[in-house]
C-alpha cells in the first residue's frame, strides 16, 4: 500500500526497532504479572465479587494480547503487497486475523487491501478488493448507516475516522471492527484517497461486555445484600424490646426487675441472625425473660424469629410454666416447612416470693450473681427446639435474693470449641464490678466494653435482671 501522506505534514518517521523491542519486552512482562495474579485469585463462580475481579482480570490481559501483537507488527513493519494481494494462509486468532489495512484512491476508483484485511473480512484473497461504495454490504444492517456516515465525513470534511461497526462474515460470523483512517490530500488540498486501518476487536468487546454484565451482577447482589439486611434490621427492631437505657417493667412500680439489655452484632458477617432477648409483664404479676437464638441469618430466620417469639409470650401469657413452653416450641419449629434449630432459655419469675423457675433448650445457662460472686445454674435437661420430635425438658427452680443479678445471654457472646461448652469464665470474672454497679444498665456496658470489640462470626444477645428491694 503506498505511503500515507498529506500535502501539508511530512509523514512522521518510524520509531527505532531497539525502542519497540523494549516496548514489547515491558509489556509481555506486565502481561505475566497480571495473569499470575488472575491464577492467584482463587474463585468458585459462586461469589459475584469474584466473577467481577476475574472478568476484569480476563479484560486486562485481552487488550495487552493486542497491545503485544500491534507492537510486533510495528516492529515488523507492513508486508509487502502488490496492486493484488497474494494468497496468505488463515492464521486465526493471530495478528493476521485482527489487523487489516487499507486504502481507496478516489481518483482511480481503487482499492489496495493489505492479507490480512483479507482475513479479517473473511472474503477470497484472490477477489478484488472491494470499493467504498460496496464495503457496506460486509456490514450488519444496521450498522451501514454509521460506516455511510463516517466515511462521507472523511471525505468531504476531512474528519478522521475512529469508530465501530458490526460485519458479517461469508460464514455467517459476526464481528465487531474498530476501524482507524484519514483522508490523503493531494497537492492542492482536495481529498486524493482514504487509508484506513481495521481491527477486529469482537474478544475485546465480549470481553467488556462480560465485565459490564458481572458488574451490573455485583451491584445487583450488593442490593439485594442491602435490601435483605435492611429488612432483617427493621424485623429484628420490630420486635425486640427498643430498651435505649435501665428500664423496670410498666405496671409493676419501682419495687420489681431492673433490666437492661444488648444486641451486639457479627464482625464476620453484615447478615442478621436469630438473636432474641425478651422480657414481659404477665398477669398473674410474675416476669418472663427470654433469650434464644435461631440457626442462619436473614429475613427468613428474623421471621421465625418473630414467630417464635410471639408464641412464646402468647404461651407465656397463657400461664404456661417453661418445661411445657419449651416442649411446644419444639412442636412448633418441628411442624414448619423449612427445617430450623434453636436454643433458648425460657425464666418466670414471681417477684412475691422472689423464685425463679427456668427451662432450656440447648442452650447457656443463667449466670447468677450475689455477693461479689457468679456461678452458672445447674441446667435442666433439655435438646435443641427442632432437633428431635417429642423432646422432653426439665425445670429447675431457684430462689433469688435483694440485691441478685441474673445475667441470660446467647452462644455468640463468648467463643466455644466445638461441641464442649463456652467457657463463661470471663463472664463470671465481672461479678465484683457487677456488685459495684448501680443498676443493670451499668451491668449491660460493662459486658459489652468487655465483649463487644471482640470478633465473632454470630450476633449475640445478653439480657440482665437485677433484684431491686
Amino acid at each position: 500500500m503506498p505511503p500515507h501522506l498529506s500535502a501539508d505534514r511530512p509523514a512522521a518517521q518510524p520509531p527505532g526497532r531497539g525502542s519497540v523491542d523494549a516496548l514489547i519486552t515491558q509489556t509481555r512482562r506486565l502481561k505475566g504479572e497480571v495473569d499470575a495474579v488472575r491464577r492467584d485469585a482463587q474463585d468458585d463462580g459462586t461469589d459475584p465479587q469474584g466473577r467481577w475481579q476475574r472478568a476484569l482480570y480476563d479484560l486486562a490481559l485481552h487488550q495487552l494480547n493486542d497491545l503485544d501483537a500491534h507492537l510486533a507488527q510495528l516492529r515488523d513493519g507492513p508486508p509487502q503487497t502488490e496492486a493484488a494481494p497474494a494468497p496468505t494462509a488463515p492464521r486465526r486468532g493471530g495478528v493476521l486475523s485482527r489487523v487489516g489495512s487499507a486504502e481507496w484512491n478516489l481518483l482511480t476508483d481503487e482499492a489496495v487491501w493489505s492479507g490480512e484485511l483479507y482475513e479479517l473480512l473473511g472474503r477470497d484473497p484472490a477477489a478484488p478488493p472491494l470499493t467504498l461504495d460496496e464495503l457496506p454490504s460486509l456490514v450488519l444492517e444496521e450498522d451501514r448507516p454509521k460506516l455511510t456516515a463516517m466515511v462521507t465525513d472523511c471525505l468531504v470534511d476531512a474528519r478522521p475516522i475512529d469508530d465501530e461497526f458490526r460485519i458479517v462474515r461469508p460464514d455467517g460470523e459476526v464481528r465487531t471492527v474498530h476501524m482507524m483512517g484519514e483522508p490523503v490530500l493531494d497537492a492542492d488540498g482536495s481529498t486524493a484517497s482514504m487509508w484506513a486501518v481495521l481491527r477486529d476487536v469482537s474478544q475485546l468487546r465480549r470481553s467488556q461486555r462480560t465485565v459490564s454484565e458481572t458488574g451490573d451482577s455485583l451491584q445487583r447482589h450488593r442490593h439485594a445484600a442491602q435490601t435483605e439486611r435492611r429488612l432483617a434490621v427493621e424485623l429484628q427492631e420490630a420486635v425486640l424490646p427498643p430498651w435505649r437505657g435501665s428500664l423496670r417493667l410498666p405496671h409493676q412500680g419501682p419495687r420489681s426487675l431492673d433490666l437492661a439489655a444488648h444486641h451486639l452484632p457479627a464482625s464476620t458477617t453484615s447478615l442478621i441472625g436469630g438473636n432474641w432477648y425478651d422480657a414481659l409483664e404477665l398477669p398473674d404479676s410474675e416476669t418472663l425473660l427470654s433469650v434464644g437464638d435461631l440457626t442462619g441469618h436473614g429475613p427468613a430466620v428474623t421471621s421465625t424469629m418473630a414467630m417464635m417469639l410471639g408464641a412464646l409470650r402468647g404461651m407465656a401469657m397463657a400461664g404456661t410454666q417453661p418445661a411445657q413452653l419449651m416442649s411446644w416450641l419444639n412442636q412448633l419449629l418441628d411442624a414448619g416447612a423449612q427445617p430450623a434449630l434453636a436454643g433458648a432459655v425460657c425464666c418466670r419469675y414471681r417477684p412475691g416470693t422472689r423464685t425463679l423457675m427456668w427451662a432450656q433448650a440447648g442452650h447457656p445457662a443463667p449466670l447468677l450473681f450475689r455477693d461479689g460472686t457468679g456461678r452458672r445454674l445447674g441446667a435442666p435437661e433439655g435438646v435443641l427446639l427442632g432437633a428431635t420430635s417429642g423432646a422432653a425438658y426439665g425445670q429447675a427452680e431457684e430462689t433469688l435474693e435483694e440485691g441478685d443479678l441474673l445475667l441470660l445471654h446467647t452462644d455468640g457472646l463468648v467463643p466455644r470449641s466445638g461441641s464442649e461448652p463456652a467457657d463463661v469464665s470471663p463472664l463470671l470474672d465481672l461479678a465484683p464490678r457487677f456488685d459495684a454497679a448501680r443498676t443493670a444498665q451499668d451491668c449491660v456496658r460493662m459486658v459489652v466494653e468487655e465483649f463487644g470489640a471482640r470478633d465473632r462470626e454470630d450476633d449475640a444477645c445478653v439480657l440482665v435482671a437485677r433484684v431491686t428491694p
